[in-house]
């Protein structure tokens, strides 16, 4: 998300918690150097007499986005949090170490991996993850949050895993672009698209799962729309939540009719406070732990008839 001034000042006003500012992803400062390159390059050819067109240019690197978020430092009142999105281990470490700098209270590291190669083992891609997770936490004071996607054989182990190694809490999830098709011109297409509404079981199930089981916050996200959506996190046991798309499509002025839903329905349900409820409907709170199971695909065939009923044949 692009983050103005203006847009910065608004979040804060309508309520925000914190912010988290845009990422800073390691391949785009690659492309732009590739892209300095070239433009350079293509100079060579020239008359002698502009064989140096380009000498007061330098390739500024992270340097801008750095800028950005000391200037949002200053201007925001509420926590704000970084963003990184690195490619080697060695540059995620340097990148975290410069953002640090910045006076931002916390680092979000975002963990995905896009299978690709047919020789690499899960078990590799786990290890190489945790392993930059404790370089990043060892370089750096500030807590260091991690954001992943639920594509791994089993996301919970790894959860487990980074927490024990320091994570001061986990995003529940990253989405990930998928490939589109243009059948017409026969080609890629790159088409960024919004979460909707009611996107938010994979968050809803994790939380529930996660909750009392880890030392790190559980941060839900996803589909995450209007107050009762933050209801139903906090119910299964979530500490905050992240909303993007909901800003997007209702502008920074929806947080606070969030914050008064919320209020309300804990008003008519006699809650003092969002601890009153957190986690009443996790894992271990339920009675019939089945919800989060196999077994409820099990009960829910068995109540087949009465949904298919709704929607009889033709």
């Amino acid at each position: 998300m692009v983050l103005k001034e203006e847009t910065l000042r608004q979040l804060q006003e309508n309520g925000a918690g914190a912010v988290v500012f845009k990422s800073l992803f390691e391949e785009q400062l690659h492309l732009e150097e590739l892209e300095m390159d070239e433009i350079t390059k293509g100079m060579d050819d020239r008359h002698a007499e502009m064989i140096n067109p380009f000498h007061d240019i330098a390739y500024g690197g992270p340097k801008e986005y750095l800028h950005q978020l000391k200037k949002a430092r200053e201007i925001l009142d509420i926590p704000l949090f970084a963003s990184l999105n690195a490619v080697y281990k060695e540059s995620w470490v340097i990148f975290a170490k410069q953002i640090a700098e910045t006076g931002v209270n916390g680092l979000e590291l975002n963990f995905y991996a896009v299978p690709h190669d047919f020789e690499k083992s899960s078990q590799e891609i786990e290890n190489e993850q945790v392993d930059i997770l404790k370089s990043v936490i060892k370089a750096v004071e500030i807590p260091v949050y991690v954001k992943l996607s639920p594509y791994y054989a089993n996301v919970l182990n790894l959860i487990k895993r980074m927490d024990d190694a320091g994570a001061k809490g986990f995003i529940l999830f990253n989405r990930l672009f998928e490939p589109r098709i243009d059948i017409e011109a026969q080609e890629h297409i790159v088409q960024m698209e919004l979460s909707n509404e009611n996107q938010d079981s994979l968050g809803l199930r994790y939380s529930g799962l996660l909750y009392d089981n880890i030392n790190g916050s559980i941060i839900s996200s996803g589909g995450i729309y209007q107050g009762n959506d933050v209801v139903k996190m906090i119910l299964v046991g979530a500490d905050a939540v992240q909303i993007v798309s909901a800003v997007y499509k209702h502008k920074p002025q929806h947080i606070a009719k969030m914050l008064k839903d919320i209020d309300d329905w804990m008003e008519a349900h006699n809650y003092s406070s969002l601890n009153d409820f957190r986690g009443k409907l996790s894992q271990k709170n339920v009675q019939d732990n089945r919800i989060y199971k196999r077994a409820q695909y099990v009960n829910l065939l068995m109540r087949a008839e009465s949904v298919f009923n709704k929607y009889p044949m033709p």
